[in-house]
């Protein structure tokens, strides 16, 4: 199985190169800048990619549309904590480029390497749900992840027909660098979830907003 994941060098993207390079898939791991880490886990690295540049992305990943994808994992993201009182327009917009933009970019720029049965995951929060949302602030965030959501509804519908299954994943409150380390579970958990989550994907529970825990959630 060869997977591509974006944002594998650190938190979540690199549990879960390091968990698919152990089940023996062929990882293909892409990130901006990459790390001893990963440098030594024996993935496949693909440096140099901003997800948030859409001028550079089909040169950069052009190695990897000659590849036969059958994972191709959206997880690269950025978290900023705007509150009403105190929020700056061009981080709002920077997160909207990197988490809603970039997964669409990523998988509109890969999808002539991924046929029948391939499946597409993104990494999206529970952050971007209207519903529970009871707390307020972080309006980048919320607002770029509630349009990553509503990106990968659309996605899984237009996918469904070339047999391609979209699924869309909260990780959990999860230990990384993004949060300072705080969280309720460590990375490796969350990428163990996420593996599980994954592998019950498919085109007829397609497009669904799905906790790592297997819990639905609400839009």
């Amino acid at each position: 199985m060869n997977v591509v994941i974006t944002g594998g060098n650190r938190g979540i993207g690199l549990a879960l190169a390091k968990q698919y390079k152990a089940q023996g898939a062929k990882v293909y791991a892409t990130c901006r800048n990459s790390c001893d880490e990963l440098n030594s886990s024996g993935v496949n690295v693909v440096s140099g990619v901003d997800v948030s540049d859409a001028n550079s992305l089909v040169e950069k990943l052009a190695p990897l549309r000659e590849t036969s994808i059958d994972l191709l994992i959206n997880n690269a993201g950025v978290l900023g904590r705007e509150s009403i009182e105190d929020w700056d327009p061009n981080t709002i917009d920077y997160q909207f480029r990197v988490n809603a933009l970039g997964p669409l970019l990523v998988t509109q720029t890969l999808l002539p390497a991924m046929a029948q049965n391939s499946k597409v995951a993104l990494i999206t929060s529970r952050m971007g749900s209207m519903a529970d949302n009871g707390s307020g602030g972080y309006y980048g965030y919320r607002m770029s992840k509630a349009a990553l959501n509503a990106a990968g509804v659309s996605m899984a519908n237009d996918l469904k027909p070339k047999g391609i299954a979209v699924g869309i994943f909260h990780p959990g409150f999860v230990q990384t660098e993004m949060v300072n380390g705080a969280g309720d579970i460590d990375a490796d958990t969350c990428a163990s979830r996420l593996v599980e989550r994954i592998s019950e994907l498919n085109v007829d529970n397609a497009g669904r907003f799905i906790h790592s825990n297997g819990e639905v959630l609400p839009w």
